[in-house]
């Protein structure tokens, strides 16, 4: 019986291709996580001027967060749950007496004098601990942030029949028609113009 001279070669030749289709399946299974951020829009840029801000204490919504966790808002301790409900009352309250020219036609608010007069003089302060926990102060963030759009909502239904939420970010849409983006951008500005985003970080506490 011959014996068989030498061992089997192995044929290595579809090797690469197979690297390399592995390569392209797990480069489109994997899933890359990426880092959160908030969703802010920053003021228009406006010229230095000279004349001092008068704010009145009414017009400010003041929300505390300790390094436990906990809310101070409007000097009472309050629950995470009922902070957007008492946002949105502070925001939609329209305090200004009618006939004046503060005096705001679209709120549903109490009314209360001793509140704020009209949402676009409505300012949030936000303020916190150096110890606080991110997940809580990001979480306090969307309920303020939720707050104008469930107003912004709320307007835009009446006078567009659509949340304000699905239309802004159909406006903000690179892949939007440009046309469409032209007829959005005026109502996006409207809307936003009612109640106007002023969210307000104060210096954070070092106690």
């Amino acid at each position: 019986m011959a014996r068989r001279g030498g061992a089997p070669e192995v044929n290595a030749g579809s090797m690469a291709d197979i690297a390399f289709l592995l390569l392209i399946f797990f480069l489109v299974t994997t899933t890359i996580e990426t880092d959160a951020g908030l969703d802010r829009m920053l003021p228009p840029d406006e010229p230095p001027t000279d004349e001092p801000v008068i704010l009145k204490q009414k017009n400010i919504f003041t929300v505390n967060i300790n390094q436990n966790g906990q809310l101070l808002v409007e000097d009472e301790l309050t629950d995470l749950k009922d902070l957007r409900a008492k946002a949105i009352a502070f925001l939609d309250n329209g305090g200004a007496a009618a006939g004046s020219d503060l005096y705001c036609d679209y709120c549903k608010g109490e009314r209360d004098e001793a509140s704020s007069d009209n949402p676009d003089k409505a300012i949030i302060s936000l303020k916190n601990d150096r110890k606080t926990n991110y997940a809580v102060y990001i979480t306090v963030q969307n309920e303020l942030v939720g707050a104008y759009n469930d107003l912004r909502n709320r307007e835009c239904q009446r006078l567009y029949k659509r949340n304000f939420t699905d239309m802004e970010a159909e406006y903000l849409n690179p892949e939007t028609p440009q046309r469409t983006r032209d007829a959005l951008k005026e109502r996006v500005l409207k809307i936003q113009g009612l109640f106007p985003l002023k969210l307000s970080e104060a210096e954070t506490s070092t106690n």
